[in-house]
C-alpha cells in the first residue's frame, strides 16, 4: 500500500508540474481573462511555496540534533561534547538560580551571590557555522558574589588510559555581551590527592583553544577517578555569556 501510494505521489507531482510549465508556455499568447485566472492561481500557489521554501532552508540550515560531530587535532584518542550541546534538555532553563544548581546531567553552577540575579538557559544555535545544534545562554544582572563558576563534569572515558604524556584540549565558541575574563581550570581526580591547571581563556575572537599540558603534574596514573572542568568568571555582572560550542579531546605529547 506504501508503494502504492508513493507511485501515486510521484505520478501527480509530475501531473502538477507539466501543468505549470504548460501554463508558463502559454503566457504569452493566452487570452487575457484566462491568463488573468491562471495569475491568480499562481499567486496563491506561491504563497505557499514560499512559507515551504522559508521554513525549509531555515531547519536545513540548523545543527542536526544529536550531531556528534567534532573538529579535533590529529592523532586525538578521544573526544567528546558534553549533552547539553548536543540535544534538547527536560528542563531548558533555570531562573533566579540557586548555587549548586544543575542543568543537564553535566553542567553545574556555583557562585556565593547573596541574592541571585543569574539565569541559565539552553538555546537552538541557528548558524551555519555552528557544528553543535545547542549552546548555552548565562545572563547576569547585579552580582554581590565573590565568585561564578560553571563546572562540567567529564566521561569516564576521559580518565581511562590518561597519562602525564597527554595533552588535554578544550575548544569553545563564545560570545560576549561586554568584555570578560573567563578562566579554564581541569581538575584531576587521584586517589586522596587532585590536580589542578588554570589557563585564561583569549577571547580576542569567538574560537576558544586552550590546552592542559598534564608533564608537569604529579599526576598518579594508576589511580585517577574522574575529571572536571571549571569555567570561572571575573567580573560578570551586568552581562551575557553564549557558550556556543564546547568540546573536549586529548592527545599525546609528541615530544615526552
Amino acid at each position: 500500500m506504501a508503494g502504492g501510494a508513493r507511485i501515486f505521489d510521484w505520478l501527480n507531482d509530475g501531473a502538477v508540474l507539466r501543468r505549470w510549465a504548460q501554463a508558463a508556455r502559454r503566457a504569452r499568447t493566452a487570452e487575457l481573462p484566462e491568463l488573468r485566472q491562471e495569475r491568480n492561481k499562481a499567486r496563491r500557489l506561491r504563497a505557499h511555496l514560499d512559507t515551504l521554501l522559508h521554513v525549509a532552508e531555515n531547519r536545513l540550515a540548523l545543527p542536526l540534533i544529536g550531531s556528534s560531530a567534532i573538529q579535533k587535532p590529529q592523532e586525538s584518542d578521544w573526544a567528546w561534547r558534553p549533552e547539553l550541546w548536543t540535544g534538547p534538555l527536560p528542563v531548558p532553563g533555570i531562573s533566579s538560580v540557586p548555587t549548586k544548581s544543575q542543568l543537564g546531567r553535566e553542567v553545574t553552577l556555583f557562585h556565593d551571590c547573596y541574592r541571585s540575579e543569574l539565569t541559565l538557559r539552553q538555546l537552538r544555535n541557528t548558524r551555519e557555522s555552528d557544528l553543535a545544534p545547542f549552546g548555552l545562554r548565562m545572563d547576569v544582572f547585579q552580582f554581590d558574589g565573590s565568585y561564578l563558576s560553571i563546572a562540567i563534569d567529564l566521561p569516564e572515558a576521559a580518565a581511562q588510559g590518561l597519562m602525564r604524556k597527554h595533552l588535554v584540549r578544550m575548544d569553545a565558541i563564545i560570545e560576549l555581551e561586554r568584555p570578560l575574563e573567563i578562566f579554564a581550570r581541569l581538575n584531576i581526580k587521584h586517589g586522596p590527592n587532585s590536580e589542578q591547571i588554570v589557563r585564561e581563556l583569549e577571547l580576542d575572537k569567538p574560537q576558544v583553544e586552550v590546552e592542559f599540558d598534564l608533564a608537569y603534574t604529579k599526576l598518579n596514573e594508576r589511580r585517577i577517578e574522574r575529571l572536571w572542568l571549571d569555567l570561572i568568571f571575573e567580573g560578570p555582572q551586568m552581562n551575557q555569556v553564549v557558550l556556543h560550542d564546547l568540546t573536549f579531546s586529548r592527545r599525546p605529547r609528541a615530544d615526552f
